[in-house]
């Protein structure tokens, strides 16, 4: 994640596209704090991030992680979306 910062910093990013292939096991495991740690990073960081791809194998497993997705979704920093595209489209939108 600290290369990701870095890296979005030096190219004057304000969001972090992740594929969700791309992402440890651990960050769908709430209980892990993996997530946490991150959202709190890119917060501080002033950093948006976007996970993309399918996490419909994660939903369902955690009330947790099912309502982090929604209330992620809800806000401004953080979206879980499917593609490239929907994310483009969204921060369109959303003036971003």
């Amino acid at each position: 994640m600290r290369e990701c910062i870095s890296q979005a910093i030096e190219q004057q990013a304000k969001w972090i596209a992740i594929p969700v292939t791309r992402l440890p096991e651990s960050f769908f495991d709430l209980r892990t704090g993996v997530a946490g740690l991150w959202l709190q990073k890119l917060v501080n960081y002033r950093l948006g991030l976007a996970i993309l791809g399918d996490v419909e194998p994660w939903q369902g497993k955690s009330k947790a992680l099912d309502a982090l997705i929604v209330e992620c979704n809800r806000g401004k920093s953080c979206w879980f979306l499917p593609d490239l595209a929907s994310l483009q489209e969204r921060l369109a939108k959303t003036g971003q």
